[in-house]
C-alpha cells in the first residue's frame, strides 16, 4: 500500500463538447480534498486554452498538459460530421501514453491512477500495463450509460430498423424507454464509424473500471442506480455538480457580460420567464429560428434567448425591435444563475445532459428539442419518466406547436404538475449533495478510488 502521498493521478480529458469541463470540475475538487496528491490533466491545446483562461485560482497539485489534437500535418478537413473526433480518438492511445510518460518523468513519480472520459476505453488496457486503477468519468446520464452498455443485448433483441416504437421493457429502469428514443451508433445510424464503435468498446470495457462515475444523483434514476451498481465495481453518482459549484463559489461574482440577472430581476409574477438555450454545439436550423421568435412574440412571454451572434441575422426583421420590451436576446448567458432565479418559468432546451440536469436543480421544467446522442434520451425521461416537462410535437418548431407548448407549461393545469415535480428533484438534488446524502458519500467514495491505491 503507497500512502496517499505517492499518488499521481493522470486525468484524461475529451476536448469536444462539453466534457473537458465537468471532469475539471470534479479534479479541482479531488485536488482540493488531497493536497498531497499530483493531478495531471491531458487535454487538447485549444480546449485548455478555454479552460483555464482566467485560472489565478488552480490548486498547486494540478499541472496541466497539452497534447496532440490527431490532426496529421497538413491535412484538409472534408467537412465530415465528427471528423476532428474521429482524428483524435485514432490518434489518443498513443498521444496520452507517450504524454503520461513524460508527465511521470517530470513529477518523480509513477501514475498510480488513471482518472479519464469514459469514452476511452483503451485505458482499461493502458492502466492494467501502468499497475494503476482506472477510474472513469460518464459525462451523460444512467439512462445513455445503459443504452450503451446492453448495446448487444438491444441488437439481438431488436435486430432490424422497423421497431423504433417498441420500448426497451428488457432492461431495468428503460420500460419507458422506446427504441427509436436510443443515441445513434445502437440500433441505427453508423454502426460502425469510429465514435459508435468508441461507444460500443466502452460498454464493453467499463465493467473493468475501479469505479465508474457520473454527473447525477441516485434519487432521479433509482431502478437504473440499482441495475447499474450490480455491473460497475463502484457506480457512483456525485452530482448535480451545479449545485456544487454554487455552494462553492457563494463569494465570487457571476460572469454576466450582457446583463441577463439585472434584467430577470425587474420580470415578475415568479416563473413567468422562457429560458431558451440549446446548448455550445447545435443551433436549430433558420426556419425553426424563425418559429421561435414568432411564438415568443405572439404569446407575449417575456424571454431570455442566448443566441450566437451570427445565428441573430435569421431572426424575423424588426423582431429585436418589437419585443424590446418583451425579451432579450444575448450571445451568452450565465445558465446555472437564470435556472436558480424564481422569475424562471420554463426552460427551452436541446436536453443535453448537463443542462437536463441545471433545469433540475433549478426546479425548472423545460420544452425539449432534441438533435443527436443522448438527447433525444433526455427528452423522453424528461416527458414520461420523470413528468417534468414536455418535447415540442414531430421534434421541430412550428410557430403554433411553440405557442402550445408555452401555454401548457406557464398556464395550463398540467404544466403547474410538471412544475411540482421538478421542485421535488429540486429538493432530493439539494438533498443529496449535502452531509448525510447520496452524493456527499459516494464523493468521498470515489475520493478513496482515484487517491488510495
Amino acid at each position: 500500500m503507497s500512502k496517499p502521498s505517492d499518488s499521481h493521478v493522470a486525468v484524461l480529458a475529451f476536448p469536444f463538447g462539453t466534457h473537458a469541463s465537468p471532469l475539471l470540475a470534479v479534479m479541482r475538487r479531488l485536488a482540493t480534498a488531497s493536497p498531497s496528491t499530483v493531478f495531471s490533466f491531458f487535454n487538447t491545446a485549444q480546449s485548455n486554452s478555454s479552460l483555464f483562461s482566467d485560472d489565478g485560482d488552480r490548486p498547486a497539485n494540478i499541472r496541466v498538459h497539452d497534447v496532440a489534437d490527431g490532426v496529421p500535418d497538413g491535412y484538409v478537413f472534408t467537412g465530415r460530421p465528427q471528423e476532428a473526433i474521429e482524428l483524435f480518438l485514432q490518434a489518443a492511445p498513443e498521444t496520452f501514453r507517450r504524454e503520461i510518460a513524460a508527465a511521470e518523468t517530470v513529477v518523480g513519480k509513477k501514475v498510480t491512477c488513471m482518472l479519464t472520459d469514459a469514452f476511452f476505453w483503451f485505458a482499461a488496457e493502458m492502466a492494467e500495463e501502468m499497475k494503476a486503477s482506472w477510474v472513469a468519468f460518464w459525462t451523460a446520464g444512467a439512462n445513455s450509460l445503459s443504452a450503451h452498455f446492453y448495446t448487444d443485448l438491444i441488437r439481438e433483441t431488436i435486430e432490424v430498423d422497423g421497431r423504433m416504437e417498441e420500448t426497451l421493457g428488457f432492461i431495468p429502469g428503460m420500460e419507458k424507454i422506446r427504441v427509436k428514443d436510443t443515441p445513434e451508433g445502437v440500433v441505427f445510424g453508423k454502426l460502425d464509424s469510429v465514435f459508435s464503435n468508441t461507444l460500443h468498446q466502452m460498454g464493453l470495457a467499463l465493467p473493468r473500471a475501479n469505479a465508474v462515475f457520473i454527473n447525477s444523483f441516485e434519487e432521479l434514476d433509482p431502478a437504473l442506480t440499482e441495475n447499474l451498481g450490480s455491473i460497475f465495481k463502484r457506480y457512483l453518482n456525485i452530482g448535480p455538480l451545479a449545485l456544487l459549484s454554487s455552494t462553492m463559489q457563494k463569494d465570487t461574482l457571476v460572469h454576466d457580460p450582457h446583463g441577463c440577472l439585472a434584467w430577470i430581476e425587474k420580470q415578475s409574477p415568479a416563473s413567468s420567464v422562457a429560458y431558451i438555450s440549446f446548448g455550445t454545439v447545435m443551433t436549430p436550423p433558420p426556419g425553426e429560428l424563425v418559429a421561435i421568435a414568432q411564438g415568443l412574440e405572439s404569446s407575449k412571454v417575456p424571454f431570455v434567448w442566448s443566441l450566437k451572434e451570427k445565428n441573430m441575422v435569421h431572426l424575423p426583421v424588426g423582431f429585436l425591435d418589437r419585443t424590446r420590451e418583451q425579451g432579450i436576446v444575448v450571445p451568452w448567458a450565465p445558465q446555472v444563475e437564470l435556472l436558480k432565479h424564481e422569475a424562471t418559468g420554463v426552460f427551452v432546451t436541446h436536453c443535453g445532459w448537463n443542462s437536463v440536469l441545471e433545469s433540475v436543480s433549478g426546479g425548472v421544467p423545460m420544452i425539449c428539442r432534441p438533435f443527436f446522442g443522448d438527447q433525444r434520451l433526455n427528452g423522453r425521461a424528461v416527458e414520461v419518466v420523470w413528468e417534468i416537462g414536455m418535447t415540442i410535437s414531430n421534434g421541430v418548431f412550428t410557430k403554433e406547436g411553440f405557442e402550445k407548448c408555452l401555454d401548457r407549461v406557464l398556464v395550463q393545469d398540467d404544466g403547474k404538475k410538471m412544475k411540482g415535480n421538478a421542485k421535488k428533484l429540486q429538493e432530493q438534488a439539494q438533498e443529496a449533495i449535502y452531509g448525510k446524502g447520496s452524493s456527499f458519500k459516494n464523493f468521498k467514495g470515489l475520493l478513496d478510488a482515484v487517491v488510495k491505491v
